[in-house]
């Protein structure tokens, strides 16, 4: 039995883009990373990164890209992330005034100065992260593919590497696909998203624009100057939550300058704010084929 991991899957990214790659499990994501890093050899298709057939693994492609796997290791395991680097160093070739700019860039970037003797198997997984992007970026690539980068860290761990990666971007103009379950990786980072399922791209675009066409209900919170009963709220919108005076109302996208004028006619409201549904709703709907 075969089939098609990825297919009818077509993108043009333009130089220093950041673009979230979205989907599933087994949407295709992974396979598609390694189709553009030259990892995998495309039986039908064309792809080309740079100007170069990625499948051929040249070096002067080789040079110009990385690729980050956030559930594997590309740092040899029994070395202190120093040595590992400097295998980096030679295996690019990169030269040693070229090296030391950049070692001590990613070093104080990603605050790595206390895990530099360290062995990477001796590291925690938030550590690691930190070690593999620098490792990864020694050689200053132009295009970076980066799958699940912040895959098991905590929320400052996260947060750690997407200010890195944002300042990478600004400082190098380096173009970055970015695959995460993260929702904060994406929106943090991407204007733009390419949604895969099921091997197939469903959508390539502004990611508010995917919000908008994808979500037909807005959120709206109250702060209310005395507790409202839930019936009450119910004539308005489908309560999502109540608080004492704090309430939120999903509410049809169309009506929702209608029902917050009757909010703020019929009750007193000390405060109001209109939000779009989470990010994570939204795509759930895409995947559902809503």
């Amino acid at each position: 039995m075969s089939f098609d991991a990825v297919a009818d899957v077509s993108f043009t990214i333009a130089a220093g883009e950041i673009v979230g790659f979205l989907g599933p499990n087994g949407a295709g994501k992974t396979t598609t990373l390694k189709c553009l890093s030259g990892l995998l050899y495309p039986n039908a298709g064309t792809v080309r990164v740079l100007g170069y057939e990625p499948f051929q693994r040249k070096a002067e492609f080789l040079k110009q890209i990385t690729l980050v796997l956030g559930q594997r290791t590309s740092l040899l395991w029994d070395l202190p992330a120093l040595d590992a680097f400097a295998v980096n160093k030679a295996m690019y070739r990169i030269p040693s005034i070229e090296y030391k700019r950049a070692f001590n860039e990613l070093v104080g970037l990603l605050d790595l100065g206390s895990l530099l003797t360290k062995q990477v198997r001796l590291l925690s997984l938030g550590e690691r992260m930190r070690c593999e992007l620098a490792g990864a970026l020694l050689h200053r690539p132009q295009v970076l593919f980066l799958d699940e980068p912040t895959l098991g860290l905590d929320v400052n761990g996260q947060a750690a590497i997407r200010n890195f990666l944002g300042s990478y971007n600004a400082a190098h103009g380096a173009t970055v696909l970015l695959t995460s379950h993260y929702m904060g990786d994406v929106t943090a980072l991407a204007k733009r998203v390419l949604v895969i399922d099921r091997g197939s791209l469903r959508f390539d675009g502004d990611l508010q624009q995917l919000v908008h066409d994808h979500s037909s209900s807005r959120v709206v919170r109250l702060t209310l100057r005395a507790p409202v009963e839930r019936g009450i709220l119910a004539t308005y919108g489908e309560v999502v939550a109540i608080d004492g005076v704090i309430a939120s109302l999903r509410v049809a996208r169309e009506a929702t300058t209608a029902v917050v004028s009757r909010l703020l006619a019929d009750l007193t409201v000390d405060d109001v704010a209109i939000e779009d549904e989470p990010i994570e709703d939204v795509i759930r709907t895409v995947f559902a084929g809503g």
